[in-house]
């Protein structure tokens, strides 16, 4: 009989609002991450444990209110602020994408050891202590951590209940020892010996999880072989029948009708949260490059950006948001009507959009993967070329579907966007059916029954000795030795 599953994540699957009557709705909760996860939820017995995130979350939670399979968990609030706008974000975040300064590092780096102990502890603590809850009544359930909000909680779980069946995936990349020592020492093997302390330990792609390897290995002292077996690599995905079922919501049929009326004759297309590490005013220095280069365009080849804002009570997060605004603008003077940077987050008008580019120009200086990848290609009617950054995880999937690209090499992605609107028109279509072919292969169903195949081969024996699992408890060494 398949034991229960326990997820557990900052975001949980559902958010509550109020409607215009005052009644109290729930919604899909938002974010990549709980879309990917909604796959699994139709295993039997599922529990999700998230963060009460909203006010009327906290509210509904407080009343016990919340849906079938969801516990949410309310934090005192100063405690979820430092974990969320301190650690998580601002020092985790920026870490991982490679993002961190030395010379200008984050605003948050000055209350940092605050931020770690009152906020990413306290709250990862919490987490553990709602898991180890759930393990009292069920000890043989499989808890599934989710990514870089909750290092710690493994460990601490581990600690209570030494059988519990733990695996955890990391959604962001992974980096070396080296990009690790801006942070204290504690604070880095904190991070690797919680990971370690499961399992299973799964990845969007090879490279960050020999990235994980080399380091844990070197900051913990233990084998990097050892580290390895209990390491997956498994790309999420996204629900091919579902998003074509969206693109035909008359909402998105009429945004479709709106961009018709005013689209250009070549459309370049940016889909992507307002985050740093998407590297949104790159993307549009690049075009701004490629106008520059082919007076032929003006006038004739536009680019739209449909942007999410996110994390704006972070200040490097508001700073680059106006950021994006002014670089649009200076690129509006020189180019007229060669630029629509749109911030208002509308996801119809981002679907209306993929039906029409004939570029997705996707150009992150880091990524873990990158769904809008994998979202264009489905969706698209006119042969686009996906010109996509090495950085990426998702390139590890698609690049030999398309134009690939060096992070942060505005004349390199100039001359890529180029390439891609003279490409042949034989060339663009096999280019866009061949990604649509390894989307749909490997979608979001793949994705969640390969790691639930993963998960439940946790329980079975060592053939060398029946009375203990295959993957056993790796034990870390007690300092970090760098």
């Amino acid at each position: 009989m398949p034991r229960r599953l326990i997820l557990v994540s900052n975001r949980g699957p559902v958010a509550y609002d109020r409607d215009e009557s005052g009644r109290r709705v729930a919604r899909q909760g938002g974010g990549g991450l709980v879309a990917a996860l909604r796959g699994a939820m139709g295993r039997e017995g599922v529990l999700w444990i998230a963060s009460a995130i909203g006010e009327e979350d906290r509210a509904a939670a407080a009343a016990g209110a919340t849906a079938d399979g969801v516990r949410l968990l309310v934090h005192d609030r100063r405690a979820y602020d430092l974990f969320y706008n301190v650690v998580a974000n601002p020092v985790l975040w920026f870490v991982q994408h490679e993002l961190w300064n030395p010379a200008r590092p984050p605003a948050a780096l000055a209350r940092l050891e605050e931020g770690w102990q009152g906020g990413y502890a306290a709250v990862n603590e919490a987490f553990a202590d709602a898991v180890c809850e759930e393990l009292e009544r069920d000890p043989s359930a499989i808890v599934f951590f989710q990514d870089y909000h909750l290092y710690l909680a493994p460990r601490l779980v581990r600690e209570r209940f030494p059988e519990a069946v733990l695996a955890h995936f990391v959604h962001i990349p992974w980096v070396g020892p080296d990009r690790w020592r801006v942070l204290p020492e504690s604070i880095v093997a904190a991070v690797h010996e919680g990971l370690l302390a499961n399992d299973l330990v799964a990845f969007q792609t090879r490279r960050w999880l020999q990235q994980f390897t080399m380091a844990a290995a070197q900051i913990l002292g233990v084998e990097r072989e050892a580290v390895a077996r209990r390491c997956v690599a498994h790309p999420v995905s996204v629900d091919p029948a579902a998003y074509a079922r969206r693109a035909r919501d008359p909402d998105v049929l009429e945004r479709r009708r709106l961009l018709a009326a005013g689209r250009p004759e070549r459309l370049v297309l940016r889909v992507e949260r307002a985050d740093p590490a998407k590297d949104t005013v790159g993307g549009l220095r690049a075009f701004a490059r490629y106008l520059e280069r082919h007076p032929e365009a003006h006038g004739r080849v536009g680019l739209l950006a449909v942007l999410e804002p996110c994390r704006l009570q972070i200040p490097e997060y508001a700073a680059y948001l106006e950021e994006i605004r002014e670089t649009a603008g200076a690129i509006g003077r020189r180019f007229p009507g060669s630029v629509d940077v749109r911030t208002d987050g509308d996801f119809p008008t981002a679907l209306a959009a993929y039906s029409g580019y004939d570029v997705l120009f996707v150009t992150p200086v880091r990524d873990g993967l990158n769904l809008v990848a994998k979202e264009g290609p489905l969706l698209n009617e006119r042969d686009g070329v996906l010109v996509l950054s090495e950085a990426a995880g998702a390139a590890d999937e698609l690049g030999d579907s398309a134009v690939t690209v060096p992070p942060l090499d505005v004349g390199a992605q100039a001359e890529a966007i180029d390439r891609a609107l003279t490409m042949p028109p034989t060339e663009r279509r096999r280019r866009l059916e061949r990604a649509r072919r390894q989307v749909r292969t490997h979608d979001l169903a793949h994705w969640a029954d390969s790691l639930l195949a993963d998960l439940d081969r946790l329980l079975e024996p060592d053939p060398h000795d029946p009375g203990r699992r295959r993957v056993g408890v790796l034990e870390p060494g007690t300092g970090a030795r760098r």
